[in-house]
């Protein structure tokens, strides 16, 4: 009989040292990209804190997140005073001093008030496409792992549902302008003479015409739920798989129907992993530019999207601002100046806190939820 000793292995195990290689080398990678966003982070935050907060009370620069965007003029008077005005205030400077002489006057596009207009485009935009691309997402979720029969063509669905993740947004943004944007067809009883087909309706004067929504937020939000689609339908998928079979045998052996099975006792503990997916949804479709650039999103708005309208369906009518594209416009059509960085840094700050609020508060959802789901 062998010595129990002989069998103690003695010394390091072999290929310990490619493990501890590798082992680094993983490590190493992790921390890189965490102090790289860290870095980004405290860059973001150290040039745009100062912008949105202030040392008087109520702390908070109010007029940056609750004003309209407009043009910042910057002039000098006759004491050597320099003064910084949005467009509005500097039409009432000079009313009040009408005969002063104004010295070196500068204009700086998009970089006076504040950006509230760009702040509620985002959150409309977010919000209409996230509602788009869950109901339509969850539902070919469903299809695929619950209904559909496993053969070569559902195969290829999730080919290329998987194959649409990988497609540039500026792509999805020239698929947008030229569907939503000028083909989708419309009920009108006054087609437009671009309309591509038209088609009588035999009621009234209306007809079917393929003339698009044009330039607005229901094809920016169309657009954007295109986008996040392949996302939101592969997690919610595997979510639904996720949820053991024993809960949809019961079920079917209490006498529910496929629906009522899926209904009650397999959505309700998917929920959580598919707002997993909503989470990275919400992040991507805030901070797109390409698609709404050419679908929904304007540099410059008098009124906020529901101001001026004759019913609350204009609002998807009507074209909105948006942080992201408010930015690139900022950041690469606007000459830069210290006046215009202090807009660019200010704007990409409240930016940053609205994803984060955003994500933050699809987390409190999730973890809500998942606390009440035992099994």
């Amino acid at each position: 009989m062998n010595n129990p000793e002989s069998l103690i292995r003695t010394g390091l195990p072999k290929g310990h040292g490619k493990d501890l290689a590798v082992r680094v080398l993983l490590a190493a990678g992790t921390y890189l990209i965490v102090i790289i966003a860290a870095l980004l982070f405290c860059k973001i935050i150290k040039d745009g804190a100062p912008v949105l907060f202030t040392t008087k009370a109520p702390y908070v620069d109010l007029g940056f997140l609750l004003d309209k965007n407009e043009t910042l003029h910057v002039f000098d008077d006759a004491q050597g005073q320099r003064h910084q005005l949005p467009a509005s205030k500097y039409s009432e400077y000079v009313k009040h001093h009408a005969g002063a002489t104004i010295y070196n006057e500068q204009t700086f596009s998009y970089s006076g008030g504040g950006i509230i207009g760009p702040i509620v485009g985002t959150v409309l935009l977010t919000v209409g496409s996230m509602v788009l691309a869950l109901f339509f997402g969850v539902s070919a979720a469903i299809y695929l792992s619950e209904y559909a029969r496993q053969s070569p063509f559902i195969h290829a669905v999730r080919l290329a549902i998987l194959n649409l993740a990988g497609i540039p947004s500026i792509v999805f943004g020239l698929f947008g302008f030229s569907v939503f944007v000028l083909a989708v067809p419309v009920i009108t009883s006054t087609p437009a003479d671009r309309s591509l087909l038209i088609l009588p309706l035999f009621f009234g004067d209306a007809v079917l015409s393929f003339q698009g929504w044009n330039s607005s937020l229901m094809a920016g939000c169309a657009t954007l739920a295109c986008m996040i689609l392949p996302v939101i339908i592969t997690a919610s998928e595997e979510s639904l798989r996720a949820v053991p079979q024993g809960f949809r045998d019961a079920a079917l052996a209490m006498g529910a129907t496929r629906w009522q099975a899926i209904r009650t006792c397999v959505l309700p503990f998917s929920i959580p992993g598919i707002l997993t997916s909503s989470l990275l949804a919400i992040t991507r479709v805030a901070g797109e530019t390409a698609p709404i650039m050419f679908t929904a999103a304007v540099a410059a708005k008098d009124d906020l999207p529901w101001q001026a309208l004759a019913n609350p369906f204009d609002l998807l009518a009507s074209q909105v601002q948006a942080l992201p594209y408010h930015i690139y416009t900022l950041a690469a059509r606007i000459p830069a100046s210290e006046y215009t960085q202090r807009a660019q840094y200010g704007s990409v700050f409240v930016f940053l806190i609205l994803v984060a609020s955003l994500s933050f508060g699809s987390m409190l959802l999730r973890a809500k939820l998942r606390s009440k789901l035992k099994w």
